[in-house]
């Protein structure tokens, strides 16, 4: 099997993985046979298939694959021994061994731990709102010992048996929101049963929790643009309400189906405005009293604007830029969803390229690319996110 044709089973089968769990979820919950907890289905089961390690270990998906054939093969020969009664005998042989030397990867790279909420999702939405919220709560309740930045080098952390683990690393990336929601309501242990993280179930709300997770997404990839000028790990264009001509209120957010522009403006560093442009939904982001742009005759004018203080403290958390240093500052999302590039303020080219970049395979990161808006977008599509969080896929193609 050559390697772009296991890259075009993969995804596929991350799907299948998901909708798998989440079919049988979904049908316990109908058939009232599975409990809730916080407000939606609980998962049952002490271990989850995953499908992270699929796309970090090819061989692991080859053999996965194999072994899938295997057992096709097996079913096949099951129906040719019903319908063939000379050769059934031997149909079925074939169809047990074919069955018991399948190829099956080791199961502890198929399976891992489960929480009840493990499939839980966020009811917030990653909203610009619930990021807010969500760092006045990682304020009260976290920084003090996982420190602003989610390094968790406080002192606190440092005095510790066991120190706090990085949230501005791939941990937030590697585990499921539902089963970080478990941890931050219950508490974490290490091996031998010693608490390293109090349980904050009696002092948060389910909506505080949800809003300290979309947070500290947000503060990772802060702290990620911070330190190597990129975002290391994908993160989503909040959700935010906009007004439009077209739409009185529409929002914008994850998964919305188009490409979007933000541009950043303020009544005291008004942004300069570009046209706007039938690839993308352009929108000018306010904090606070903004003028609407005029148009020339015969120049389409951007007609979606947004006034959201929020919305502003969130993209300042994002890209890792002081909130007063944020105006005329550009952002453009995929069709998906996901932040891709970043224009900067004071970038004195006002021109687009693939150098802006920042959110992609890091091999074909470019720092001196040229061209325009054409060749960006066309290197976006070229180079899909393919997310894996938790094991869960997250914008395929």
């Amino acid at each position: 099997m050559s390697l772009l044709s296991l890259s075009d089973w993969i995804n596929p089968l991350l799907i299948a993985f998901q909708d798998l769990q989440e079919g049988f979820l979904h049908a316990l919950a109908a058939l009232r046979l599975a409990q809730t907890s916080h407000g939606q289905p609980a998962w049952p089961f002490a271990q989850r298939l995953s499908g992270e390690v699929l796309l970090i270990d090819r061989s692991v998906a080859r053999q996965l694959l194999e072994a899938l054939g295997f057992v096709a093969i097996a079913l096949l020969s099951l129906a040719v021994a019903a319908l063939w009664r000379r050769g059934r005998i031997v149909m079925l042989l074939i169809a047990v061994v074919l069955a018991f030397f399948a190829p099956w990867p080791d199961r502890g790279l198929l399976l891992a731990p489960a929480e009840p909420t493990s499939f839980h999702v966020s009811p917030s939405g990653f909203s610009a709102a619930a990021i807010v919220h969500g760092k006045r709560v990682y304020d009260q309740r976290c920084a003090s010992c996982h420190a602003a930045d989610g390094k968790g080098d406080t002192p606190l952390a440092l005095s510790l048996p066991v120190s706090p683990p990085n949230l501005a690393s791939g941990l937030l990336w590697r585990r499921a929101d539902g089963e970080l929601f478990w941890k931050i309501a219950y508490g974490a242990r290490d091996r031998l049963g010693a608490t390293t993280m109090p349980g904050f179930t009696r002092q948060l709300t389910d909506s505080d929790v949800w809003a300290l997770i979309d947070f500290m997404k947000a503060n990772a990839a802060g702290t990620s643009i911070r330190e190597i000028g990129s975002w290391d790990q994908p993160v989503a264009l909040p959700a935010v309400a906009t007004d439009c001509g077209d739409v009185s209120r529409r929002t914008v957010g994850q998964r919305h189906g188009q490409r979007v522009r933000i541009i950043l403006a303020s009544a005291q560093q008004p942004a300069s405005f570009p046209l706007d442009d039938p690839r993308l939904r352009s929108i000018i982001l306010a904090n606070g009293a903004v003028n609407k742009p005029t148009s020339q005759p015969g120049e389409p004018a951007i007609d979606c604007m947004a006034n959201s203080r929020d919305a502003w403290q969130a993209l300042s958390i994002i890209t890792g830029i002081d909130s007063d240093k944020l105006a005329g500052t550009q952002l453009l999302s995929d069709r998906d969803g996901w932040l891709r590039a970043r224009k900067a303020a004071n970038d004195g080219n006002g021109n687009w390229s693939e150098s802006d970049i920042l959110c992609r395979a890091p091999a074909a990161m470019k720092k001196d690319a040229r061209g325009g808006l054409d060749e960006l977008i066309a290197a976006m599509d070229a180079e899909p996110v393919r997310f894996v969080k938790g094991g869960f896929i997250h914008a395929v193609r």
